[in-house]
């Protein structure tokens, strides 16, 4: 299946850790790439939070479908050896901190004279230059230094981070957007580059409803909005009560008003003046939830999801992730799959959200001991003996 992938014959050198390279060099490992994970003695970051409860999950999902190497980059001999992988490979990925890989002598400045078509990807916090380069840069902390903790939550309480590691998540996508960008450049050019991205400003973005919010009260910061619109600017868009949890309901447009106020037996709604337009409905916003509410807490959130379902209002009822787990229509399309794996048992994993015309998604190949493929890397691939292996090991350079 590898040779009708996108990326067939493209190897990458796997410097990630945590959430942001990982995610990044998963992605490509499931578009057919090489990955070749490297990690220091112990494991990166993310393998080491293992031992603490199912913390060795994220570590499965993130890792399917690649190589496992060790290397000791502060040694001589294990910077030789990572020269040796550039000058064969195509990509280097690393969320180190900005200068890391300089001050071992490995940035990309140095490392594209070894291999000039080399694309060099950095994910950071807050990038490779301006004055906050330098910051701690974990989820939490761009979360709450992007502005996306100040909008999450509701008025009356502390802001509150995203659920998700957000920040992470988006910088590894559009890590892995540049360097697909950075590829089809050297395919036309012939020459590699750096690409990098900063996870603060690739979430930028995602605050777009509130940054409108902001801007309609003149430079003014808006208060949190609970589980309404960050840019109060639809209604009814809430989560209201049902019998046995919470529904999400959103109307955008007149259309999806219509086919609530009918679903609720109350097509008097839609033409009262309160709520004949989306700015008559946003005044009338804290009525409108009260409505609606009353009608929702009559109902189980099954039978409820059905009911809008068949008027074709744009709901989903709120689930717990035991549900989403077991989501059969993700399992259908294969994009979670239930693996036994050789370290943590059967899991659920996922595969890649992209999808190749003609192509059924990768089988996965779950992750495995630290060095599991130390032999098939330093000998299959960079030629060396069982013997230079064995020294390697001994010299604790691998």
């Amino acid at each position: 299946m590898n040779a009708q992938f996108p990326l067939d014959g493209i190897t990458v050198v796997d410097l990630g850790q945590i959430y942001n390279g990982p995610y990044c060099t998963f992605l490509m490992a499931m578009a057919g790439a090489r990955v070749i994970k490297i990690e220091v003695k112990g494991g990166e970051h993310l393998r080491r939070r293992g031992v603490v409860g199912g913390a060795a999950l994220p570590f499965a999902m993130l890792n399917s479908n690649k190589s496992f190497a060790t290397l000791n980059l502060k040694t001589q001999r294990g910077k030789d050896l990572l020269h040796e992988m550039v000058r064969r490979g195509d990509v280097l990925v690393e969320n180190f901190s900005p200068g890391a890989m300089d001050r071992l002598g490995l940035g990309y400045d140095s490392l594209k004279t070894i291999n000039p078509r080399l694309v060099y990807g950095s994910g950071s916090g807050y990038g490779l230059s301006g004055p906050n380069k330098n910051y701690p840069a974990m989820d939490l902390t761009v979360q709450a230094m992007a502005g996306v903790m100040s909008v999450t939550g509701f008025p009356d309480r502390p802001p509150v981070k995203a659920g998700p590691a957000l920040c992470d998540f988006f910088g590894g996508v559009h890590l892995y957007g540049a360097i697909m960008t950075a590829l089809f450049e050297r395919e036309r050019t012939g020459r590699g580059r750096m690409v990098e991205v900063s996870m603060q400003e690739a979430v930028y973005a995602s605050l777009s409803s509130n940054l409108g919010l902001h801007y309609s009260m003149g430079d003014r910061a808006p208060s949190r909005t609970g589980n309404r619109h960050g840019g109060m600017a639809e209604a009814p868009y809430n989560v209201y009560p049902t019998k046995d949890g919470y529904i999400a309901i959103i109307c955008v447009g007149e259309t999806h008003w219509r086919s609530l106020t009918e679903a609720m037996g109350r097509p008097d709604l839609h033409h009262d003046p309160r709520f004949i337009d989306l700015k008559s409905r946003v005044t009338h916003m804290d009525e409108i939830d009260s409505l609606v509410s009353e009608f929702t807490k009559a109902f189980e959130k099954k039978a409820l999801f059905e009911l809008l379902m068949r008027h074709r209002v744009a709901c989903a009822p709120v689930r717990d992730l035991e549900e989403v787990v077991n989501d059969e229509h993700m399992h259908s399309r294969r994009a979670l799959e239930w693996v036994d794996h050789p370290l943590y048992g059967r899991v659920c994993l996922p595969n890649s959200p992209i999808r190749f015309d003609g192509l059924e998604p990768l089988p996965l190949i779950p992750s495995g001991h630290l060095g599991r493929d130390n032999h098939a890397v330093y000998g299959d691939w960079l030629g060396l003996s069982d013997v230079e292996i064995s020294k390697l090991s001994d010299e604790g350079v691998i």
